[in-house]
């Protein structure tokens, strides 16, 4: 994160945003029997530069959070605050119409770079559809603008023939970086950009994706499982379980100086590259179903720190530190 961005207003502010879906009985006469909890009550600010993390087991909500965001679900409730033009918008409450001209600001890299592109079209066109969706280039204006994008993301102008059938799985990785930074965003959602990808490529890509950021001013939102990614990346970390952010802190407190019990645990499994040392894993059992959450802390089943008002009443996340955050009663007693 760039110093200027330490002292600029926010780019994003979240506030209690949630995303709940119906559970449907079966039959023909089918009736609503409980609700999915897949993001619920989530609070964060994004700065200008900056790149949040957003961690947690599968199925914690991370996705559907990041998706919400940027609008390719609609939010239950909350807001979804966006700066641009020096003016705050709420996203939560646009109609597709009203959203189309921020869609240019906003753009998201997709986990799977082989289903996530038409094989039917040229990269060229891949690439450099959004311009002609938003009017914005046509013609050798439009095909510039795309082997300019091309060249910036380690490919090659010829490449725009080519169809995505002949690239392997970095280079079209790639080619989804080039599709979502074309419109020159703002916000860009990378959502487990890297998972499919072997480990030396991998590193390719997020060497290249830090490069652009630098490059291009953005400001990412990180959806990843890999923590070591994350800790290479990641200016911020929020830790997710059962649909909310349980912990949130600069990357190295999180990784240095874990709070929550459920942080403590995603660390612990982290494996070392010392055969000698022993793991001692800190979580035990499954992780909580979002459509039939236990009561009070949903986390309080897995915990080795539950208490009687653990199982009574839900933890509100509350600030430790002027930069840190947990959702945790017994937070202050947990030992290093």
């Amino acid at each position: 994160m760039s110093p200027s961005a330490e002292h600029s207003a926010p780019l994003l502010q979240v506030r209690d945003l949630c995303k709940y879906f119906p559970v449907m009985s079966k039959g023909f006469f089918k009736k609503e029997i409980g609700t999915v909890r897949a993001a619920d009550q989530i609070n964060f600010d994004l700065m200008p530069g900056e790149t949040l993390g957003i961690v947690g087991e599968s199925g914690c909500g991370k996705t559907t959070t990041a998706r919400t965001i940027l609008r390719a679900l609609q939010p239950t409730r909350g807001e979804i605050l966006f700066r641009t033009d020096g003016q705050q918008q709420d996203l939560a409450t646009m109609s597709d119409v009203e959203l189309k001209p921020l869609r240019t600001q906003m753009q998201m890299i997709f986990q799977d770079p082989f289903s996530s592109l038409n094989p039917r079209m040229s990269v060229g066109d891949i690439v450099g559809e959004p311009l002609g969706i938003h009017g914005i280039a046509s013609g050798d204006e439009r095909r510039d603008r795309v082997e300019q994008m091309l060249v910036k993301v380690g490919l090659r102008g010829e490449h725009m023939n080519r169809y995505p059938h002949a690239f392997s799985g970095g280079q079209r990785q790639r080619i989804g970086i080039a599709r979502a930074l074309i419109m020159h965003p703002s916000l860009v959602v990378a959502d487990e950009a890297v998972s499919a990808l072997d480990v030396s490529v991998q590193a390719q890509v997020i060497n290249l994706l830090e490069d652009l950021q630098d490059e291009l001013n953005l400001t990412y939102i990180f959806v990843a499982h890999d923590l070591s990614v994350v800790r290479h990346i990641c200016d911020r970390v929020a830790v997710m379980y059962a649909g909310r952010i349980v912990e949130l802190a600069d990357t190295a407190e999180i990784f240095d100086d874990p709070k929550h019990p459920y942080t403590r645990g995603l660390m612990s499994a982290v494996p070392h590259p010392d055969p000698d040392r022993t793991m001692n894993f800190e979580m035990s059992g499954e992780v909580a179903d979002p459509a039939d959450l236990p009561s009070g802390c949903p986390f309080h089943p897995r915990c080795p720190h539950t208490q009687d008002d653990c199982k009574a009443e839900h933890p509100a996340l509350e600030a430790l530190s002027e930069k840190r955050q947990a959702a945790c009663h017994h937070v202050a007693e947990i030992g290093d």
